[in-house]
């Protein structure tokens, strides 16, 4: 029951609602109709739930039904069980579905804001040595070279149990450790495009550093990164949700997916009396990550197949 309750339900009423939003904008004339005449349901399926949880996390104070570390002295609801909590309470008493809420949020959030530090620190040394090239490409590549060479996660719990565990040193360490596969992409990129004969047509113009990036190679360059930027996004997204699992990601008394998940295991040990609705519990944020990592996905495998000419 509780399966069909927190996947199955969800699943089959937002695969009808991206059905009939890319039936209702087909019919609008012009470009942005064309956009979603060409859409295939996995792209509409993504698009939608993406939508609906940035949606989500933006309006999360305004329509959770509670405070984000509000106490009540109810605790251990199950679904059902009493009105005022509709998706019951956890072991000390908060509601599951602002937690929900604000989990959704904070995650996400802080998710963003990771990815976009990364993009920002990899691509601008990318181009930059993809321009530049000589002993700073090499510098660069081969220090780049031996931090991909760590696992990435241990690393990470490494350094934030020597830096301390806040939200700031997560989003930085992260970010740093993060913006190594975004070089490897910018500088690949940029080394195609640094080649090309309108290059070395503003070189020859005089052209600074920054006209070449920011004006020459970074809108050659957008497609593929905006590309990676919804990958790069999930893999951060993923590692947020790890590391707040372990105990060393979003502290308390923020809520996220990844402690939730943690928090809510331990009814996984009712399904051994059969009570399944309390053994599902943890579906909810787990559903929660999973649900819009696939988004995401289906989201850039269309943008990949449309805008950038790159096929499988």
């Amino acid at each position: 029951m509780g399966f069909l309750t927190y996947v199955v339900l969800p699943l089959a009423v937002l695969t009808g609602l991206a059905w009939t939003a890319r039936a209702g904008f087909r019919g609008i004339a012009g470009p942005f109709g064309a956009v979603f005449r060409a859409m295939p349901l996995t792209a509409a399926f993504g698009l939608t739930v993406v939508l609906l949880y940035v949606l989500a996390a933006l309006a999360a104070p305004a329509i959770a039904p509670y405070g984000e570390s509000q106490v009540f002295d109810e605790f251990n609801l199950f679904p059902g069980e009493n009105p005022d909590f509709l998706l019951g309470t956890d072991q000390l008493g908060r509601d599951l579905l602002t937690r929900l809420l604000y989990g959704g949020r904070n995650t996400i959030g802080i998710a963003f804001v990771t990815t976009a530090l990364a993009f920002l620190i990899g691509a601008t040394f990318g181009f930059i040595a993809a321009v530049l090239g000589g002993w700073l490409d090499q510098v660069v590549s081969r220090t780049v070279d031996v931090l991909m060479a760590i696992p990435q996660l241990i690393f990470a719990l490494l350094l934030l149990t020597i830096f301390g565990q806040s939200t700031i040193n997560m989003i930085l360490v992260i970010a740093v450790l993060d913006s190594t596969r975004v070089f490897r992409l910018a500088r690949a990129v940029g080394g195609n495009i640094v080649v090309m004969d309108y290059i070395e047509a503003a070189k020859l113009r005089g052209e600074g550093l920054g006209y070449l990036i920011f004006k020459e190679i970074l809108p050659n360059a957008a497609a593929p990164l905006l590309a990676e930027f919804g990958l790069r996004f999930c893999f951060v997204f993923l590692l947020i949700a790890a590391l707040s699992f372990l105990g060393i990601g979003i502290q308390p008394p923020l809520a996220d997916w990844g402690t939730m998940v943690r928090e809510l295991s331990i009814y996984i040990g009712y399904a051994e009396y059969g009570d399944w609705q309390a053994a599902s519990l943890p579906l909810l944020p787990a559903a929660a990550i999973a649900l819009l990592t696939v988004a995401i996905n289906f989201t850039v495998d269309w943008m990949l197949d449309r805008y950038s000419g790159l096929k499988d």
